[in-house]
């Protein structure tokens, strides 16, 4: 599909008056963001359970008017708003769900919230920004909606579970939202979302083209040899001998085989199983890893010469093996046409030195499933306080954000809606 782009002033309108009254709805609206941030933040559920999160938002949305949708994927909201005409519908995606992790801050909002999650005793946590995201979405909607006279088209506003991953033996996240038609009726033309990075500036946006977060695949790998005493390995078949074959091999993948130069590629075995005793060599082994890629073609050689190298060195070393990928996350593949239309917006709201061109990450992202079905174009918002010299890493009980980077998100997603349904 071919985009084209014409740019505009702001709210697509030269009427200075309009543009003044946007700019002080942005200023009235910060605080209420920053309020809904620390309410979600201390407030955290996790992955498939966000039944409060989800009442919090969807009264929101009700009070502003909106075409209002509950308990998608389980607990996901998607609320609908039509401009005065018709034309294009552009949907934007916040994710709302918190992780497993006992927060180590000392912040006046700070989450006490305790469960059991897999069986251990944990805190949970907004570890990755995603309760900042959703404060966004909430800010867009309520300006949005303030002003959809000046829309031409509509807006759909997407607040997804599970993007961390839905519990074991369920189905979540973008997925499930799409297998239940949250693309259609009406049918979206594209999608755009965000995520606050604490390594990043506040005031910056950061994107790329193609590729921008690694597809996420787990892999499983299951190896059969024989069974013996540790003093007589020439009995039996050691199938942990074969595992460290495996490992070995799997890495020249990535080094002999992968054209680093244009993408990234990751291999790595994150857990070994096997053996009860010190001198038993056991019959069977289990290693689990994942593989992160960037590029589909070379996803699919990766995959296939997993394949080969795992059955082809068990076998030579006289034991069997068998590998299975399961998909986390698909490539968040950014559409290189949506990305030429929609700079021009990201650089008139923030300023152009502060729109950077970023490399790829080998982190994952359920955002790339809505980006397999339609365009997509999916960027990183500055959370860092200017001048800093530490970042919080996202995943610890440690990550903070700057509060007053959140207000260019919600420029940037409103700006987003308008030029693209108004161009």
């Amino acid at each position: 599909m071919r985009f084209f782009f014409l740019v505009v002033v702001f709210l697509g309108t030269s009427n200075a008056y309009a543009q003044n009254n946007l700019e002080q709805q942005f200023t009235d609206i910060e605080a209420k963001v920053i309020k809904w941030r620390r309410h979600f933040h201390q407030n955290p559920e996790l992955s498939n359970r966000e039944f409060k999160t989800a009442e919090t938002i969807a009264k929101h949305l009700k009070s502003l008017g909106l075409e209002v949708k509950t308990g998608v994927a389980h607990t996901g909201v998607v609320a609908i708003l039509k401009g005065n005409t018709s034309g294009k519908v552009v949907a934007l995606r916040a994710d709302i769900d918190a992780l497993p992790v006992t927060e180590r801050n000392d912040l006046p909002f700070k989450s006490e919230v305790k469960t059991t999650f897999l069986n251990t005793e944990t805190g949970v946590m907004h570890a990755c920004g995603h309760d900042t995201h959703t404060a966004i979405l909430m800010g867009v909607a309520e300006i949005l909606s303030k002003n959809k006279d000046n829309i031409k088209g509509t807006v759909k506003f997407i607040f997804q579970p599970a993007e961390e991953g839905p519990p074991p033996g369920e189905e979540g996240g973008a997925k499930l939202m799409i297998k239940e038609g949250v693309l259609e009726n009406p049918k979206v033309d594209a999608i755009f979302g965000l995520h606050i990075r604490s390594n990043y500036e506040v005031g910056t946006i950061h994107y790329k083209k193609d590729g921008i977060m690694a597809s996420v695949e787990r892999f499983v790998i299951n190896v059969k040899g024989k069974q013996t005493h540790g003093g007589r390995p020439w009995q039996g078949v050691d199938p942990i001998l074969i595992s460290a074959k495996i490992i070995d091999g799997l890495q020249t993948i990535i080094s002999r085989e992968s054209k680093l130069v244009d993408e990234a590629a990751v291999i790595t075995v994150g857990k070994i199983t096997a053996g009860t005793r010190f001198n038993i060599i056991p019959e069977n082994a289990e290693l689990i890893g994942t593989v992160r890629t960037l590029d589909p073609k070379m996803k699919a050689h990766i995959e296939k010469r997993m394949t080969e190298m795992v059955t082809t060195l068990a076998k030579a070393y006289g034991g069997e093996a068998t590998i299975s990928f399961q998909n986390n996350t698909a490539i968040t593949y950014n559409n290189s046409d949506l990305v030429d239309q929609m700079l021009p917006t990201l650089q008139k709201v923030a300023g152009v030195k502060n729109v950077r061109l970023r490399k790829a990450t080998t982190g994952g992202e359920d955002f790339s499933y809505f980006q397999e079905v339609i365009p997509g174009f999916y960027f990183f918002l500055g959370g860092m306080t200017p001048g800093n010299k530490e970042a919080f890493p996202h995943h610890t009980p440690d990550f903070k954000i700057d509060e007053s980077g959140m207000l260019l998100g919600v420029k940037t997603l409103t700006q987003i809606a308008f030029d693209f349904l108004n161009n």
